[in-house]
C-alpha cells in the first residue's frame, strides 16, 4: 500500500504514514464489529446448552442485541468514587482497551497479510499481552475499594502463574518452527506429518502442549472456569465493580478482544492458521483467511462450551494447576522435544 501511494507521488515517508493508519483502521474496525458479534454468538451457545432461546428480540434473530446493550452503556453517567484515584481510575480500562489491540498488529491473517511481519512476533505478543495485567491491578488499587484491590492481587498472581508454563509451551512450537515469526511458523506447519496434514497439533509430543495452551489462555483471559478475578459471589465483581458507562465498556471489549485473539494464536500456533487442516490442493482454493476464522470460529465455540458447563476452580485449585501440573509437565515437553529434535533434525 504504500508503493501505491509513493507511485501516485506522495513523499514515502507519508505515505508509509497513511499506509500503516489504513492497516490499523482495516484490523481495528472489523475487530470490534466481531467482538459485537462474538458476544452475542456466546450468549446463543450458552442458551442452546441450557435449552433456552437466549436474545432473539432485538433485530432479526436477535442480532443487534450487543449493540442496544453498547447503546445503553454508552448512554449511562460515568461515576468515579470519591475517594478513588480519578487520573488511575480512568487510565486503567484505556490500558486494558489498548493492550487488547496492540497485539494484532503481528497476526497474519493470511499469506503476506499482516500489519506488522516481525522476526519477533511471538516475543511481541509475548511482551504486548502481559502488559494487560497492569489495566487490572491499576482498577483494583485506584478504585479504593477492598473487594477489587483483592481481584487485582489475583488477577496478578494468576497472570504470572500461567504466562510461565505458556513460554514453555512456545519454546515447543519454535524449536519445531526454527523462528519467531509467526507467518513462517504457519508455514513450518505445512505437510508437518507425513506430508498430509498441516499443523503441530497433530504431532504426538505437540498435542500436549496445545492443551496446556487451550486451557492457560483461558486462565490468562481469566474465562470460567479460571474468573477468580471476577467471582461475584466472592468479590461482588470483582475489579470492574466500581465502573460504570464507556468505562465498564472498555474493560468489557478488551476482555474479548483478548478472547478472540487467544483463539486465533490456538489456530496459528498449532492447527496450521490459514492453511487447511489437510495438504490437497483442491482445500487451497478456499482463501487463507476463510480457514483461519473457521478455526478461531471453533475455538471461541470451545471456550463459550467450557463456560456454559465447568464450574470455577477454588483459589488454591487455580494455583495448584499452574504450578503443580502445568510447569512441570510443560519443562518435560521441552526437554522430550529438544531431545527428539536432536536426534532427528541435527543428528
Amino acid at each position: 500500500m504504500t508503493d501505491f501511494f509513493v507511485s501516485h507521488g506522495m513523499i514515502y515517508g507519508w505515505a508509509w504514514f497513511l499506509a500503516t493508519i489504513i492497516g490499523i483502521l482495516v484490523i481495528a474496525l472489523p475487530l470490534m464489529l466481531a467482538v459485537a458479534m462474538i458476544i452475542y454468538a456466546e450468549r446463543k451457545i450458552w442458551a442452546a446448552i441450557a435449552l433456552r432461546r437466549g436474545p432473539n428480540v432485538v433485530g432479526p434473530w436477535g442480532l443487534l442485541q450487543s449493540f442496544a446493550d453498547g447503546l445503553k452503556v454508552f448512554l449511562k453517567e460515568t461515576i468515579i468514587p470519591s475517594s478513588a484515584n480519578k487520573g488511575l481510575f480512568l487510565v486503567a480500562p484505556i490500558v486494558s482497551f489498548t493492550v487488547a489491540l496492540i497485539v494484532w498488529a503481528v497476526i497474519p491473517f493470511q499469506a503476506g497479510v499482516v500489519l506488522a511481519d516481525i522476526n519477533v512476533g511471538l516475543l511481541y505478543i509475548l511482551a504486548a499481552s502481559s502488559l494487560g495485567v497492569y489495566g487490572v491491578i491499576v482498577a483494583g488499587w485506584a478504585s479504593n475499594s477492598k473487594y477489587p484491590f483483592f481481584s487485582a492481587l489475583r488477577a496478578a498472581a494468576q497472570m504470572v502463574s500461567y504466562e510461565v508454563s505458556i513460554g514453555f509451551v512456545l519454546i515447543t512450537v519454535v524449536l519445531y518452527a526454527n523462528t519467531f515469526n509467526l507467518s513462517e511458523i504457519v508455514l513450518a506447519q505445512k505437510g508437518h506429518i507425513f506430508g498430509f496434514l498441516n499443523g503441530f497439533g497433530f504431532n504426538p509430543l505437540l498435542f500436549p502442549m496445545w492443551v496446556v495452551f487451550l486451557i492457560s489462555s483461558m486462565a490468562e483471559t481469566f474465562r470460567t472456569p479460571f474468573d477468580l478475578t471476577e467471582a461475584e459471589s466472592e468479590l461482588v465483581a470483582g475489579f470492574q465493580t466500581e465502573y460504570s458507562s464507556m468505562s465498564f465498556a472498555l474493560f468489557w471489549l478488551g476482555e474479548y478482544g483478548n478472547v478472540i485473539l487467544m483463539c486465533a494464536l490456538n489456530a496459528i500456533l498449532f492447527w496450521g492458521g490459514w492453511l487447511p487442516p489437510v495438504n490437497w490442493a483442491p482445500l487451497y482454493l478456499i482463501p487463507g483467511i476463510i480457514w483461519l476464522f473457521a478455526k478461531m470460529l471453533f475455538f471461541f465455540f470451545v471456550f463459550g462450551w467450557v463456560r456454559a458447563t465447568v464450574p470455577r476452580y477454588r483459589y488454591d485449585q487455580l494455583m495448584r494447576l499452574g504450578w503443580k501440573i502445568f510447569l512441570p509437565l510443560s519443562l518435560l515437553f521441552v526437554v522430550l522435544v529438544s531431545g527428539w529434535l536432536m536426534l532427528t533434525r541435527y543428528a
